[in-house]
Order: C-alpha cells, then sequence, then structure tokens
C-alpha cells in the first residue's frame, strides 16, 4: 500500500469503497506545522465520472485499484453503446456514450493504441494513445506561402473535433493531434 505522496497522476485508487482515477494533484505545506505536506488530489469515480476532491496527509496509506488495460480496435456503435474488439483475444467490450463522450472526439474506424480499462473483468473507461491521426473534412481553403506565416485557422476534423492548423493545410489532410492538450501536431 502506497503513501499518498507516492500517488502519480492517472494512477487508480480505492478510496471509501470505490475506484476513483486521480487526474490532478496539488501538494502543499501549511505554515508552522510540525509534519508533512498534504496533498489535495482531484479524483474521478472509474465507474459514474463522479469528482471528488479530498485532501491526504503525505503519511495517509492507499490502495492501488487492481485495473487491467487491454488493447482494443474500434468496432462499431449500437444505439447509445460503442463496442470495442480485443487486440488479441477478440472479445468484445460495450462502452456507454456518455463514458466515453470525450474520448470519441478521437476515435475513428482506423485509431490504433487504443485501450480498454477494464475493473473485474467490465469496462469502465477508455484509455487513448498520447496522439491521433484524422482527417480534415472542413476548414478554409489554403494559402500559398501560409507555412512561413504563424497565423492558424479553425479545422473541423471528421470526428467533430475542431483544431487549430496552419493555414497551408487545406480540407482532406490527414493530421496528427496531440490528445491532451487537443492541438495540430504535423501532418501525417
Amino acid at each position: 500500500m502506497p503513501k499518498a505522496s507516492e500517488i502519480k497522476k492517472n494512477s487508480a485508487v480505492e478510496f471509501e469503497g470505490r475506484v476513483y482515477f486521480v487526474k490532478d494533484i496539488e501538494r502543499s505545506v501549511p505554515q508552522g506545522r510540525a509534519g508533512g505536506s498534504l496533498y489535495r488530489m482531484r479524483m474521478y469515480d472509474v465507474v459514474t465520472n463522479n469528482k471528488v476532491d479530498h485532501t491526504f496527509k503525505d503519511s495517509d496509506m492507499l490502495n492501488l485499484a487492481d485495473l487491467v488495460r487491454r488493447p482494443v480496435t474500434f468496432s462499431y456503435t449500437d444505439g447509445e453503446e460503442y463496442v470495442f474488439m480485443d487486440s488479441e483475444d477478440y472479445s468484445q467490450y460495450s462502452l456507454n456514450k456518455e463514458a466515453i463522450e470525450d474520448e470519441l472526439l478521437f476515435i475513428s474506424e482506423d485509431t490504433e493504441g487504443l485501450m480498454a480499462i477494464l475493473l473485474n473483468d467490465s469496462p469502465v473507461s477508455l484509455a487513448l494513445p498520447p496522439t491521433v491521426e484524422l482527417e480534415i473534412t472542413e476548414t478554409d481553403p489554403s494559402i500559398k506561402g501560409g507555412s512561413a506565416t504563424a497565423r492558424t485557422k479553425p479545422a473541423t476534423l471528421s470526428t467533430g473535433l475542431v483544431v487549430q492548423v496552419p493555414e497551408h493545410i487545406s480540407t482532406g489532410d490527414r493530421i496528427k493531434v496531440n490528445v491532451e492538450e487537443r492541438k495540430f501536431l504535423s501532418r501525417a
């Protein structure tokens, strides 16, 4: 069992009978206190996605949750359910649209590097790769010599995500997008 001071971002911990992803950690050292630091953690329930903020002393012990990550590919949609197939044993995992709404902006039929996160053999969320390749479906016409300037324009991608791209990029181009920052990286 690790101490609160040893917990890292994106870890899964058990707290008050539930499993949470730690999304943000703030460390503070109160003035004039004998003792250690305080760790304020922003955590999201892996099942309901409810947000919980809690402060732990650095010596508080936390249980790491037993989550399994399986490589998957997007298969098909069935109403509000999105079905992913395990890349190794071909089993299928269904996730509700609400549970993966943010992730859907980065997923197309050919997205590689997806991971289903399982808790007790049932899927609870989806982990994305650091970058994804998507096609631009709509943007202003490209400008010759636009690569010489640092100006950008909005581009709508095949998944509905809108990112800023350099002026020399045009409709139909495939680009790499940084998932965490939602930013254009390069042409694919």
